[in-house]
């Protein structure tokens, strides 16, 4: 188990069971809403404005899944650039549009310098989440071309979930899924460094982009 430093300003810390922190934020529990901050570059020059990082940071397990267009993607593809890797499912009611939407908003605070990501995103939900709903997904958050959204059966996609120690658990009629969310900020060298909860700010996240693209 990795130590986990946290760098909180008024939140509850991220323990070192971190995953338990975050993990099983249920989606479907009540709506959420959160103004998305107006600038980026708020923090010091060179110190990420992450929630929490990982100590010391571990290389980022590697992903070979396919996306909604059959297309096979590969974690390790994208060194030489920051990568936001996030879990999620595309009819959760609350949280994970939340996170997409913030995403998107970090994109778009970074400007041209966007190029110097790459988002991911891991379903939670094998049953759900299928290549005709992601895209729906991805067009109404304005995310089509800007994600790459990961789909597969549960025996390609618990895997990946275990190795980011994921937490995933299907409702009894299988509407909602309970799942960790957050977003893991990984270096250009592929190794997992930042930790974002649900609660974490766009303007944090092109902040921090910046800096990870150069490590």
């Amino acid at each position: 188990m990795p130590h986990f430093k946290t760098s909180w300003s008024g939140r509850a810390a991220i323990a070192p069971a971190l995953i338990a922190a975050a993990a099983l934020a249920v989606a479907g529990c009540g709506s959420t809403s959160a103004k998305p901050a107006a600038a980026t570059g708020a923090g010091a020059p060179g110190k990420l404005d992450a929630p929490g990082e990982l100590e010391p940071p571990r290389k980022a397990p590697e992903i070979a899944l396919r996306n909604y267009d059959g297309e096979e993607v590969r974690l390790s593809r994208f060194r030489g650039k920051a990568v936001l890797l996030t879990f999620i499912y595309d009819h959760c009611p609350d949280t994970c549009p939340l996170i997409v939407a913030k995403l998107h908003q970090a994109l778009v605070l970074l400007g041209s310098k966007s190029k110097q990501v790459e988002v991911v995103a891991v379903s939670v939900d094998p049953v759900g989440d299928t290549p005709k709903t992601v895209r729906a997904f991805l067009v109404k958050h304005g995310m089509l071309g800007r994600m790459k959204y990961l789909i597969g059966s549960k025996a390609q996609l618990a895997p990946v979930w275990k190795q980011y120690e994921i937490s995933s658990e299907a409702s009894p009629q299988g509407r909602e899924v309970s799942h960790t969310a957050l977003v893991y900020g990984i270096t250009a060298k592929g190794m997992q460094l930042a930790l974002y909860d649900q609660e974490f700010q766009p303007s944090e996240i092109a902040h921090d982009v910046q800096i990870l693209a150069r490590m």
